[in-house]
């Protein structure tokens, strides 16, 4: 009796977690992912069957619940909003093709040994100890396994529509190259000393739609950037030759103008206050009005504020505004943050500054790994009110990936909930 008990506990568990999982209610519909969480079941329900289990299961499945890594940025209180998220969850399936594709572009024949592939999970971006071959065989229209003489080793190689689509991406990074060094001018006019390492923009390279070769690509530019090497370690860092007062001009500022409203509420900064200033309703709004307002420029030298004043809270806001903005899908993930914390005065507690401004920022995925998005830059159903070419090309490419993508779905919550 008691073992049919805990069977019948354990397998009630297991479909409460599956509940709770977000990846449990992914579905896809119209070609683009969606997610419904399902609020009838809590982490309280998995709670009350905790009696049927041994100790030690309770303990391992308490911590795994409570976890940074399994834990959601936003709580019960709040209202997740299953777009956002499900653009998370896009993403983590993307994951393979993504880092694949960088990769193999720089091989040459744009292929590799199978054999050597499979130890490359980390560069092409699948999990440990898995085959390699199956994550290749979810995206049979982009790569393919071939086999070559005189040995007839298999290879993971591009298939020729790939090889058309990275010829029709080259194209579109050479035109979009002007556009790109003005990205690059203002992020180094938002940096402190206006200079940054050319690695750390390397590696946000996809964030900005800057090509892989940019590196080479700065010495046509002398008039705006300079290429020194660091006296502390040596790196490569890009210097700002000359600051252009055109283009020190923050998305907050150019919205002000047409819509002023809708900047004054995009932010709140009260200010606290006990309960011996007893205030109405619009009285309180009013204030906070005052100590929101004006909004301190991210342009504006950050280092010369003192790190815990208003002032400098309102600094840091605008600079992550100002930043997301600058991006092509007006998001980013928590290492894209941490990349740039020393040229933007960034704080350890960037994320409770970011949870605190809700109606401009929205924190989606876990707390261990966050992203965060620009509330404003998208509509409702969660889709880019402006797109810039790249997103329209990174479109085509994911509507290439994503064929047949019922199946993979499944696999791939076969996949995560193993691990």
């Amino acid at each position: 009796m008691a073992a049919a008990l805990l069977l019948s506990g354990t397998r009630r568990l297991h479909a409460v977690m599956a509940h709770w999982n977000p990846l449990a209610n992914l579905s896809l519909s119209n070609g683009s992912f969606s997610s419904v969480p399902d609020d009838r079941v809590s982490t309280a329900s998995a709670a009350s069957l905790f009696p049927f289990l041994s100790c030690r299961r309770r303990k391992r499945i308490r911590n795994k619940v409570q976890s940074p890594r399994a834990a959601r940025t936003q709580k019960d209180g709040s209202r997740p909003l299953p777009e956002f998220e499900a653009i998370v969850l896009r993403d983590s399936f993307l994951r393979f093709i993504t880092r694949t594709k960088c990769y193999l572009s720089h091989l040459p024949d744009h292929r590799i040994a199978l054999a050597e592939a499979g130890k490359l999970h980390r560069e092409l971006g699948f999990p440990r100890g898995r085959k390699v071959s199956l994550f290749a065989a979810q995206h049979p229209l982009l790569l393919h396994l071939t086999r070559l003489p005189p040995d007839s080793k298999p290879y993971l190689a591009f298939t020729p529509l790939m090889d058309s689509l990275l010829d029709e991406e080259l194209k579109l990074m050479d035109d979009m190259e002007a556009a790109r060094v003005t990205t690059v001018r203002k992020l180094l006019m938002l940096s402190v000393g206006r200079r940054i390492p050319l690695a750390k923009l390397h590696h946000c390279r996809l964030l900005f739609g800057l090509p892989d070769d940019f590196r080479d690509r700065v010495s046509k530019y002398p008039e705006y950037f300079r290429v020194v090497a660091d006296p502390t370690d040596g790196r490569h860092v890009l210097e700002l030759v000359e600051w252009d007062p055109a283009l020190a001009v923050s998305a907050l500022e150019k919205d002000f103008v047409p819509d002023a409203a809708r900047v004054r509420r995009s932010f709140k900064l009260p200010i606290r206050r006990g309960k011996a200033l007893p205030l109405e309703e619009d009285d309180e709004k009013r204030l906070d009005s005052l100590t929101t307002l004006p909004l301190v420029s991210p342009y504006s030298d950050g280092s010369a504020l003192q790190p815990w004043t208003l002032e400098a809270e309102k600094y840091r806001v605008g600079v992550i505004h100002e930043f997301l903005s600058l991006t092509l899908e007006k998001r980013a993930w928590i290492h894209h943050i941490v990349e740039f914390k020393e040229e933007f005065n960034l704080t350890k507690h960037t994320y409770q500054m970011l949870l605190k401004q809700s109606r401009a920022f929205y924190l989606a995925g876990t707390e261990m790994n966050w992203a965060v998005f620009l509330r404003d830059a998208y509509r409702k159903d969660g889709t880019l009110i402006e797109k810039d070419p790249q997103i329209l090309f990174n479109e085509k490419l994911q509507s290439y990936a994503l064929t047949d993508s019922e199946s993979r779905i499944r696999r791939l919550k076969e996949e995560l909930l193993t691990d």
